[in-house]
């Protein structure tokens, strides 16, 4: 199996799919027909093979059949509706996108982007079916695409240019979702209730594509609320769920008042992953709701997951990410050379889930490899058993609770400032999020600008997790010997480590 068309075959055409509260489910045999009808309602609007299709729609369940029906045809490229403008504008080009979808009475910032540039905006039509909709034309007849054609690209951020376009082949997808679906050993009765964002690698591939892999169902929330979470828990009554750390310790804090709605349900297993999971929040967690937690480890690169904790009886060990999972996994020395066991050095991976390489991109992608061993930036051992546990990054990408931003792309909004001389985004510690965002800013000589003012400046310009939390106003950005600005260790520098 290569091909998504293949992988909608897993399901009895009369199981469930999709599911959605206050829509009635979407059948295997639906989400097939759905699949095959956009196909020729893309070709129809003139979306070739080749052509790139931006997404900006709502969580939900238009938003993961949207990316499931179109896949097959053309490159999807969903986009985070929080975006500003300007984010709208860089991502538009980037992709030189063809198509904008949007949800049916969207009034994002996107629309006026698009029609700026040229890019004609579709407007998906809803039905009362959980993911049914359609794109308001009459279908032609679809194309047909090879397994290694590109089906998603997806931006990940660079640590010393812009943000790098990750392109992910059909075939790519299926094997991270045939991965992911085996670890978990996922089957038909299992029902995942998606709370994770569907313009992430996390979102669209755990929940969505391993359990149509599976032939399994996935109900579509709206998004992450710890509001909701319990009553969602209640009415859908899954089998599992996967989020983020950050996420599963905003449930743990309202998990005592919710402990008639934790006794009345079964969880089989709960997924943690996108980011590092505390022991104490992994432990906490098996003891309120009774099931395993599952932290893995992924990347968009990798088209999500790397390696995984397995499922009982065998072992789970907290603060490792478990053995691999779906791609072959390595410790390697900086040189490319293979570390004995137990050897500190840097994590690289091969395997038909791995993407070939940056779009655009020959100096990272000039760096990115060792001969077929992609190399994830991230430092990490493995133990006797092949688990790995990760003891560092060796990327300067700041890990905002999952959200991976890049320092630069902070540095040259802050630079706009009419006060701002120099300026340095660097991440700070968090005891929640892991890692927040921090400034290190040097004023224009004779100008002046707070720290308000600068966060005004950086919000109207960038998504709310991507403004500074902390600026600090210095002489001089401390330097490393050669004359470098060094971003790692400069919150220790600048007394912010604690």
């Amino acid at each position: 199996m290569d091909s998504l068309i293949e992988l909608l075959a897993s399901g009895a055409s009369d199981d469930p799919a999709i599911r959605a509260e206050d829509k009635a489910d979407m059948t295997y045999a639906a989400l097939q027909a759905q699949t095959r009808r956009i196909g020729g309602e893309l070709a129809a609007l003139g979306v070739g093979p080749d052509d790139r299709v931006a997404m900006v729609l709502g969580n939900g369940p238009t938003m993961a059949t949207a990316f499931v029906c179109m896949a097959p045809w053309c490159t999807t490229a969903p986009l985070n509706p929080a975006y500003k403008a300007e984010e709208f504008d860089f991502y538009l080009d980037d992709l030189e996108a063809k198509v904008l979808l949007v949800d049916e009475a969207s009034e994002s910032a996107s629309i006026g982007v698009a029609e700026a540039r040229g890019v004609r905006v579709v407007r998906v039509a809803e039905s009362d079916i959980a993911g049914e909709f359609t794109l308001g034309v009459e279908a032609g007849e679809p194309v047909e695409r090879p397994a290694n054609a590109t089906a998603l690209i997806l931006h990940t951020s660079g640590t010393t240019s812009r943000p790098k376009m990750v392109p992910l082949s059909q075939a790519n997808l299926v094997a991270s979702a045939s991965n992911i679906a085996a670890t978990l050993g996922l089957e038909a009765s299992d029902l995942c209730m998606n709370v994770m964002p569907l313009f992430h690698i996390h979102g669209l591939m755990a929940p969505v594509f391993a359990s149509l892999r599976a032939g399994a169902s996935v109900h579509c929330t709206t998004g992450f609320d710890a509001l909701k979470f319990f009553g969602w828990l209640d009415s859908v009554r899954p089998t599992w769920y996967s989020a983020v750390p950050t996420m599963h310790q905003a449930i743990l804090a309202r998990s005592n008042r919710n402990q008639a709605v934790i006794d009345s349900i079964t969880l089989r297993f709960i997924r943690s992953s996108s980011a590092s999971l505390p022991p104490q929040v992994m432990g906490a967690l098996e003891e309120t709701f009774g099931a395993p937690v599952i932290e893995a480890y992924a990347m968009t690169e990798a088209a999500h997951q790397m390696c995984s904790n397995p499922l009982p009886p065998r072992p789970r060990k907290a603060g490792c990410v478990g053995p691999a999972a779906g791609p072959e996994v390595s410790i390697r020395s900086l040189d490319g050379a293979e570390l004995a066991q137990g050897g500190e050095g840097e994590i690289c991976i091969r395997g038909p889930n791995v993407t070939t390489g940056y779009l655009n991109n020959p100096e990272a992608n000039a760096t990115a490899f060792h001969g077929d061993w992609f190399r994830t930036g991230d430092q990490g051992v493995m133990d006797e058993d092949g688990y790995v546990k990760i003891t560092g990054r060796l990327k300067e990408i700041i890990n905002r609770g999952g959200e991976k931003i890049a320092p630069l792309e902070i540095d040259e909004v802050l630079l706009d400032h009419p006060a701002v001389a120099q300026v340095c985004a660097f991440a700070v510690p968090h005891d929640k999020l892991g890692e927040d965002v921090g400034a290190a800013v040097v004023l224009k000589d004779g100008e002046e600008a707070s720290e308000r003012d600068l966060r005004s400046f950086a919000a109207d310009r960038l998504a709310d997790f991507k403004v500074p939390r902390k600026i600090l106003f210095v002489p001089e950005i401390p330097k490393g010997p050669t004359g470098k600005i060094q971003r790692i260790g400069l919150a220790k520098a600048l007394g912010l480590d604690s």
